[in-house]
């Protein structure tokens, strides 16, 4: 299949804009609970949707005597809390356009991001961040207004809401609809500086209509709730905001995915969107944990049964008896334990931001939790497509969303098409035009769309590695494969130009001790542990497990392990977790060298 178009579930419309949301569930259920918000103390408080339209309210008409217009840019620079959410409806209220800056950005990212928007004010939530505008502000001219949440900046600003009238701020939250602008998010910039993504109440709540039509099964029930961790800075993150407050699911947030898994236990959520990664932290640690209590074997058993029964019953299938009744055993001593570590409510789990693998899919699925794999840009408004409860293939990327097009070109690009589209890249026409085109992005992606309409995703058309031989290597399957070991926190696969392929890996430093005690071993730092035999002999098997997944010519023959990790701290990383491959490989091209030479 090389087109597939699928019409929309919810009637287009130009009418009504992403403000209005926290309105209209405060007028259809003003008592049901919206929101848990984080105490000081670390409880949870329950916020009723009057209770959270009323903040808002109070807010926006906050920001409206300070001086916002309708049409400033407002920057928005804080981890995902409950705050996070409150200003940008509150912004949106007011009609401005709100633009997101990741927490972990540097001074020359905060600079270039609040410069390039022309962005008027700035909402920060820490001093540190407020000390990385303070420090960038002489490029700022534009820039008027500073407020920082930890010192009680939103709090002042409500202080002001008494000098405006209701009819003042409903005239101001009516203005925008669907094809006005709503917010600028910037790319993550692995190839250069970040882009503003011009971008649409429509496309948002569009694309927010159609997704919770399609997935009312996970998002629209009376007890549904979900926890973001991810940035919301982060387009898919921002969309299941969205997605919640429309479908009126309680939303809770935590700042970082550091104590995920404690988190997700007191909270309870019964869905959550998350990347590969912390699925692979998941397994890797209950894996890790019964190794070191003696129950390796036994976790094997259990993964490979749970794995064996979701590619039993794909497509509908029945399991076979034998493996129905494995199953059924280990779910009692192992599946349940790891639901209930995860809240004991958890019915979906939604992954994107990088292909997931087919293994942990199935793992997942088998275990009770199955994970909907969806795929998107920031220039799509996150996901254009996803698996749902209904219509499900692991290892696939699901067919596309309603009022979304995928097409497949000629030389196996992606290119999406639909209600998520954005309008432009700000003050950047020549990237416009090279990244949109007759309606269509172009994704940078390689992909095929199967006879039934789901797209699988192969590579990244910049990434192909052509080696000195000719051969076309797509890195993707290998590094994915190598990513899901204990021990393989990230790697980076080369050969451009050379005689073979071979691989840069960075250890895991929080599984390391687990493994290393599971394995009966002395614990090392990671220094003394990228040259210890015994973990060079571990990381050889991760290589012949990913090598058994492609072909000769594409195989690892060698690889080195890197003195330090690739993270977001030291830059190798970008915000929303994607390798800067190229500073990588100029960094350590000494051990590249030491490869080939």
């Amino acid at each position: 299949m090389r087109e597939l178009d699928v019409p929309p579930l919810v009637v287009p419309t130009t009418q009504g804009n992403l403000s209005l949301l926290p309105v209209r569930n405060a007028e259809v259920d003003p008592q049901g609970v919206g929101y848990s918000r984080r105490t000081d103390e670390g409880a949870w408080q329950d916020v009723t949707h009057a209770e959270f339209a009323a903040a808002v309210e109070s807010l926006a008409k906050g920001f409206i005597a300070a001086g916002i217009e309708a049409g400033d840019r407002v920057g928005l620079l804080s981890r995902s809390r409950y705050e996070w959410t409150l200003t940008d409806f509150a912004l949106l209220a007011a009609g401005a356009v709100v633009v997101p800056v990741y927490e972990t950005s540097s001074a020359e990212q905060v600079s270039w991001i609040l410069g390039d928007s022309r962005a008027v004010a700035v909402v920060v939530e820490t001093a540190d961040h407020a000390a990385t505008v303070a420090a960038v502000r002489p490029d700022l001219p534009v820039l008027r207004d500073v407020w920082q949440i930890d010192t009680g900046g939103l709090d002042e600003l409500v202080e002001g809401a008494v000098e405006i009238t209701d009819a003042e701020l409903r005239s101001r939250r009516t203005l925008a609809d669907r094809a006005t602008t709503a917010t600028i998010v910037y790319t993550s910039g692995t190839t250069g500086r970040p882009k503003g993504c011009v971008l649409t109440h429509g496309n948002f709540l569009t694309l927010t209509e159609n997704a919770v039509e399609r997935l009312k099964t996970v998002v629209d029930s009376p007890a549904a709730a979900t926890l973001l961790f991810l940035p919301l800075a982060h387009v898919f993150a921002r969309l299941i905001q969205f997605v919640a407050v429309y479908s009126r699911s309680r939303l809770g947030h935590v700042a970082s995915t550091a104590t995920v898994v404690d988190d997700l236990a007191v909270f309870r959520p019964t869905y959550v969107l998350a990347v590969p990664r912390v699925f692979e932290k998941i397994y890797n640690t209950a894996e890790q944990q019964a190794m070191a209590a003696g129950r390796g074997r036994l976790f094997d058993l259990a993964t490979r049964t749970a794995v064996g029964w979701s590619q039993a019953t794909g497509a509908g299938r029945r399991a076979p008896l034998s493996v129905r009744a494995r199953r059924a055993a280990f779910d009692r001593v192992v599946y349940r334990r790891l639901r209930e570590a995860m809240g004991g409510r958890m019915e979906y789990a939604i992954s994107g931001g990088a292909p997931l693998g087919e293994r942990l899919g199935h793992f997942f699925a088998g275990a009770g939790i199955p994970v909907l794999e969806g795929y998107g840009l920031t220039e799509t408004t996150a996901p254009a497509t996803v698996n749902t409860p209904e219509l499900t293939k692991v290892g696939t990327v699901g067919p596309p969303l309603p009022g979304v097009a995928v097409r497949i070109a000629e030389d196996g690009e992606v290119l999406v098409g639909g209600v998520g589209v954005f309008q432009e890249y700000l003050g950047n026409p020549d990237a416009t035009v090279a990244a949109r085109q007759d309606g269509w992005v172009r994704t940078g992606d390689l992909g095929e769309l199967d006879a039934d309409g789901f797209l699988r995703i192969t590579g990244r058309k910049k990434e192909i590695i052509v080696t000195a031989g000719g051969k076309n290597v797509s890195p993707m399957i290998l590094e994915d494969r190598l990513r899901h070991h204990a021990l393989v926190s990230q790697c980076v696969v080369v050969g451009n130009g050379r005689p073979f392929v071979s691989a840069l890996i960075s250890l895991d430093a929080e599984m390391l001790p687990t493994w290393l005690a599971a394995h009966d071993l002395e614990p090392l730092d990671v220094e003394a542990a990228r040259h210890h035999p015994a973990v060079l002999e571990e990381l050889q098997r991760a290589v012949d497990d990913a090598d058994s997944a492609v072909s000769r010519a594409e195989s690892i023959r060698e690889f080195r392990v890197l003195p330090v990790d690739l993270t977001e701290s030291n830059g190798y990383l970008t915000p929303s977790l994607k390798v800067r491959r190229a500073l990588v490989e100029r960094d350590f091209a000494d051990e590249v060298e030491q490869i080939y030479s």
